[in-house]
């Protein structure tokens, strides 16, 4: 790789042309939803990190939000039609449109690796698993089925209203009708109706549809070499229905990105979801869509190789959905690349360690306790932050939860009891739409959510029962 930039000249059919400020390095894809699309101008820490940007060697190209009902084949600059943009240089300008994530990322590696690193920004808030999937491999799910006959009867209701004229007409009529509604509201000092939202009389294929991410943002960039992807998604997989395709949907973005990008063993860093939701009763917290969808996650990266999962829901200081502290989750994410794609050791040449304690197995003791295991060398150390054994849950056969405290019995071991379960059938940690858990190792990195039990799970609002595959 070159720390240096250069110009390279091209002949084609006679005619030169040259290509200025060209640098070679690692480059990385950062895909996913809103938290992965969350710029450094919104982090809790810009008004320290704008000013101070300054690295011509990390770049980054943010693609714009397209989706499309057929693969694409380019991106188009605005001189040539498109509203897409090209490759910059992180300075305190360009910083504030950059991803945080993936710019705290980079920020590492460029740091370690001493080699230029790109970043190419596809991800698109408020998108679910199966819009980053390409149709052909949709089609063979049927829990998608039903999204996509929605997305067809959409889409033949605007090609029989005349396409694109038909919907110029029809919101422009729309337009027409709300002016005078508003009128009347205001003469009549009543509430005024909202004006038409013009995405409604949008084209059904430019917007949200299983695989319309991938057509439209991911199939320009075939033929391209990265050397990894940032994946962070499954927020919207937690609401109503959603969740039922994600089993499916979610191994299927690892499995289409590697064919997109030519490589079956392209390293993918698995982002699970935090929380957002305010804590309701025990029975709502234990079934809540956002169990289901990290424990999807975590399953899949068991058994995936070259993936790595990062561990988000202690970075959350409140309820909201986009958690403002975006450089731990850039930090675990470089961690993992370090280790296990860049094989770089620590500075005493040990390991590097990026994960924290994993759940392995658990035992019930004669006295009505839970031993619970973790596999080695993810919990050297294990803590419990500044001693307090938040996060624990038990249940006996009831199946009814309780809170529970916790003990350490050793560097890769626990004691989980609680009086009210005086015979326990199962134990949970961090199990919540907004988890709170101390368990930690001695790298501080946080315990991942687990469960001993395999019972179904009932989310709310929803129908049918979550069952862990």
């Amino acid at each position: 790789a070159s720390a240096e930039s250069r110009s390279i000249v091209l002949d084609l059919h006679g005619i030169a042309f040259e290509i200025q400020d060209v640098v070679v390095g690692e480059v990385w894809i950062c895909g996913g939803q809103s938290n992965m699309r969350w710029t450094v101008r919104g982090t809790r820490d810009a008004d320290l990190e704008i000013p101070s940007a300054r690295d011509p060697l990390l770049r980054f190209i943010r693609l714009p939000n397209e989706a499309r009902g057929a693969p694409r084949r380019d991106y188009l600059r605005p001189e040539h039609g498109g509203d897409g943009k090209g490759w910059g240089a992180i300075d305190s300008n360009s910083v504030v449109d950059c991803t945080a994530i993936g710019y705290y990322f980079a920020q590492r590696l460029r740091r370690h690796l001493n080699v230029p690193v790109g970043l190419v920004d596809v991800a698109w808030g408020g998108t679910a698993a199966q819009f980053w999937v390409p149709k052909p491999m949709l089609r063979e799910f049927a829990s998608v089925a039903p999204m996509f006959a929605t997305y067809e009867r959409a889409l033949a209701r605007w090609t029989e209203g005349g396409g694109d004229e038909g919907a110029k007409r029809r919101l422009a009529q729309a337009v027409a009708a709300w002016e005078k509604a508003r009128v009347a509201a205001r003469e009549a000092g009543t509430k005024e109706p909202r004006r038409p939202n013009p995405r409604a009389f949008q084209n059904p294929s430019h917007q949200r549809h299983p695989g319309g991410g991938y057509d439209g943002m991911l199939t320009p960039l075939r033929g391209l070499t990265a050397r990894g992807a940032l994946y962070y998604q499954g927020e919207n997989n937690a609401f109503g229905d959603m969740w039922k395709p994600f089993p499916d949907t979610f191994p299927a973005v690892i499995a289409s990105w590697r064919e997109l990008f030519d490589n079956p063993d392209l390293p993918i860093g698995l982002i699970q979801i935090g929380g957002w939701s305010n804590r309701r009763t025990m029975t709502y917290d234990m079934n809540h869509h956002t169990n289901a969808v990290r424990e999807v996650q975590f399953d899949v990266w068991q058994r995936t190789p070259n993936t790595g999962l990062i561990v988000t829901f202690d970075l959350n200081s409140n309820h909201n959905i986009h958690p403002g502290h975006k450089r731990p989750v850039g930090e675990r994410s470089a961690r993992w690349a370090l280790a296990e794609v860049y094989h770089k050791p620590a500075h005493n040449n040990k390991p590097l360690q990026w994960r924290g304690p994993v759940y392995a197995s658990s035992e019930i003791t004669p006295n009505g306790r839970i031993i619970v295991h973790f596999e080695p060398g993810t919990a050297a150390g294990l803590r419990f932050d500044k001693d307090q054994p938040l996060g624990f849950y038990l249940a006996g056969k009831d199946r009814e939860f309780h809170v529970a405290t916790a003990r350490i019995l050793n560097p890769t071991t626990i004691e989980v009891f609680c009086d009210a379960v005086p015979e326990p059938a199962a134990v949970r940690y961090a199990w919540s739409n907004l988890p709170l858990g101390s368990l930690m190792n001695g790298k501080e990195l946080p315990a991942y959510p687990f469960r001993s039990d395999n019972w179904p799970l009932t989310p709310h609002r929803s129908s049918g029962e979550y069952v862990r595959r």
